[in-house]
């Protein structure tokens, strides 16, 4: 999930020289974060040694980097990192434990808030730009310990509506099982009630193959989405576009196929494009109606989450 801070110029058909970088997880090797051109040239690493890195956002104007970290997916050692853009002065912010298994990440920079889905700990949650004041949103839980072993109940995209004062995440469901739900509730937990007992949450989409990552266009108004689960609905993007009035996602449509277990997705509506990554080492680009596709970049290792940001210095 990528948040983008800046956009200031229009791609022209066919123009490769629009500017921002690309910043990339690879959970393989040693957990690296590494950064392209959007055409996936000069790739760099800037982190290496991360614990299963997951989710990623780049906040542009206060130069930093912010990424998830799964740990191991048996114990509650999950945990939430900051960078500058060039990987230096790493810290910290959520310490393993402050999670159990930090999936994808959202940055709402108006409101200072990092939001995230805890898979195997059954929860979305958010806390202050810092680390401070963590919360859980939704506790899909109802009782079970963590780690969770009910797939239906695992928490992993994330993307917040701010205008409707909206969230939307994904519970992926089994491998390949076609259960896969999406959900969203207000940004405001209702008076009186809590994380594990909320009533507004509403089911958005179900029966769908393994949805994982989520974005949003908010100028347009759309809902994206990746999707791991097998063919034909499966290892693709989709898209939804939201009712104006209410925010609810009509009429899915399929914009992107043939992801070798589809991660992550970023969007960049000014330059009418999107970017995607594969467990198989992949990064993809597109259109947002999924035309004018490339292969950026190919056997690079195994990728979750991707951020597009722009400008850079």
């Amino acid at each position: 999930m990528a948040t983008l801070q800046t956009q200031n110029s229009k791609r022209a058909s066919g123009d490769k020289a629009v500017g921002g970088r690309l910043f990339v997880l690879d959970i393989a090797s040693s957990g690296r974060i590494f950064t392209a051109n959007p055409d996936g040239s000069d790739v760099k690493t800037l982190v290496a040694g991360s614990r299963m890195p997951d989710g990623i956002v780049v906040d542009v104007d206060a130069g930093h980097i912010y990424w998830t970290n799964m740990g191991n997916l048996k114990k509650n050692d999950g945990s939430i990192e900051r960078a500058d853009l060039d990987g230096r002065n790493r810290k910290t912010i959520v310490p393993e434990g402050g999670t159990f298994t930090a999936k994808q990440l959202h940055l709402d920079k108006a409101n200072g808030k990092l939001y995230w889905c805890d898979r195997e700990g059954m929860r979305v949650m958010r806390c202050n730009l810092d680390g401070s004041k963590i919360e859980t949103l939704v506790d899909t839980s109802g009782g079970d310990s963590r780690p969770g072993a009910d797939a239906m109940k695992w928490c992993v995209g994330i993307t917040i509506d701010p205008k409707l004062k909206k969230f939307y995440w994904t519970q992926k469901g089994p491998d390949d099982a076609g259960v896969g739900r999406i959900f969203r509730a207000n940004i405001d937990m209702p008076a009186g009630q809590t994380a594990a007992t909320r009533s507004d949450i509403e089911l958005i989409f179900d029966k769908l193959p393994e949805p994982i990552d989520l974005e949003l266009d908010l100028e347009n108004r759309v809902l994206y989405w990746t999707d791991r689960g097998d063919p034909p609905r499966g290892n693709t993007v989709n898209r939804a576009q939201l009712d104006p009035a209410t925010g609810k996602p009509v009429s899915p449509e399929i914009v992107f196929t043939h992801l070798m277990e589809g991660i992550g997705i970023a969007l960049d509506v000014a330059d009418d494009r999107m970017f995607m990554t594969d467990m198989a080492g992949s990064v993809y680009s597109a259109k947002l109606d999924g035309s004018d596709k490339h292969t950026l970049i190919f056997a690079a290792g195994n990728l979750t989450g991707i951020a597009f940001a722009k400008p850079l210095s």
